[in-house]
């Protein structure tokens, strides 16, 4: 475990919601981003979803790329040998639970607000993402630390 962050980086983390297009395709990608390179980490809904492509402009505006992602569902995940499964969604909570019922892994629940749900101007609605993609990011660095042990 980093001395900079709350918990130890897992082997494998699933970060999971309802639809796999919004908000668990943000916290992969923020994953990836910081830790990819000692974590396998992926992403996966209650049901597919599509690909948001206000996420993709938020996850632009800091430099990573969300184009490719293609939403899945937990019965599309080649792998299911997970350390931990962050949840995002009470549905996802749910379904976590009940895939891992004969497994040792552990299930964290973060609520985090769907912006999706957000209505007003373009400008309004980016912002609602930009708070879900920042709540994001802070937690990943809270518990998991900064790349390269990085003191936050």
């Amino acid at each position: 475990m980093n001395a900079d962050a709350e918990h130890p980086r897992p082997g494998a983390v699933l970060f999971a919601c309802n639809l796999n297009g919004t908000r668990s395709p943000m916290a992969e990608a923020l994953m990836k981003h910081l830790h990819g390179r000692e974590v396998f980490v992926d992403s996966a809904g209650v049901k597919k979803g599509e690909r948001d492509p206000f996420a993709v402009a938020v996850m632009d505006e800091i430099g990573i790329d969300l184009s490719r992602h293609r939403p899945k569902t937990f019965d599309d995940l080649e792998d299911t040998s997970f350390d931990l499964i962050i949840s995002l969604t009470p549905q996802a909570h749910q379904k976590a639970a009940l895939l891992t019922r004969n497994m040792a892994c552990e299930i964290l629940y973060w609520p985090t607000p769907d912006p999706t749900l957000v209505q007003g101007s373009r400008e309004q609605v980016l912002d609602a993402y930009r708070e879900v993609r920042d709540g994001l990011q802070r937690r990943l660095v809270q518990m998991f630390g900064k790349p390269g042990g990085v003191s936050v």
